[in-house]
């Protein structure tokens, strides 16, 4: 994976330009909150807004919502008159999250769920078009058993974090980090899965691109 601060910024410079509106939360973010790093980036953030428009889906679920950079992204391409879902356990966050939201006027409607996720999940009557996970990485695997069978076939799920650094490719880490860890057994119980088709595209800190079959 290459991953420096030269490539990063050569990939930023290079992307299609951020929204003012995206800056502003990005600049806000690291101004404002704790662990700013958190944040989807001008980078990744543009690589889930391309998702999105290829997609095009109607209704979007997105698990970790932080400050809201990625659920704008993610905006970007859902069709007029559909949802974006975000789920976020971080009750201080939602005024924030929420101003953002609706200083976007999108075309489109935003829920936003404050609490645990797996008690979230089931309480959600969409059928999503689109996925992407970046929460508490030891419940990744039961976000993902959630989901799986949820979906209609052709869905799109995104899952961030799984090259955690390259920590994954790091046996010792792996047997002693338990975030490290809980990444490696997803990513392994993925490629075995025979539902999906997946592959990791190592954008940032690892995204997994996973379509249902």
């Amino acid at each position: 994976m290459i991953n420096t601060q030269e490539i990063e910024h050569y990939l930023e410079v290079l992307a299609t330009p951020e929204s003012h509106l995206l800056e502003k939360v990005r600049l806000d973010t690291y101004k404002e909150v704790l662990m700013p790093n958190m944040i989807s980036g001008p980078v990744q953030g543009r690589f889930l807004s391309m998702m999105s428009k290829l997609v095009r889906p109607k209704y979007v679920l997105e698990i970790g919502t932080f400050t809201g950079y990625s659920a704008l992204c993610l905006a970007e391409g859902i069709t007029p008159g559909g949802v974006l879902c975000s789920i976020d356990i971080n009750e201080e966050l939602r005024d924030r999250v929420s101003a953002y939201l609706k200083e976007s006027n999108f075309p489109i409607q935003f829920e936003l769920h404050t609490g645990d996720a797996i008690q979230i999940i089931p309480t959600l009557h969409y059928s999503f078009d689109l996925v992407f996970i970046d929460a508490d990485k030891q419940n990744y695997s039961h976000y993902y058993d959630m989901i799986i069978p949820l979906i209609q076939p052709g869905t799109l799920v995104l899952i961030d974090n799984t090259l955690w650094k390259g920590k994954v490719t790091n046996p010792l880490l792996v047997e002693k980090d338990k975030d490290t860890q809980a990444l490696d057994a997803l990513n392994r119980k993925i490629a075995k899965d025979e539902r999906v088709e997946q592959v990791i595209v190592p954008i940032r800190d690892g995204i997994t691109l996973i379509r249902k079959k």
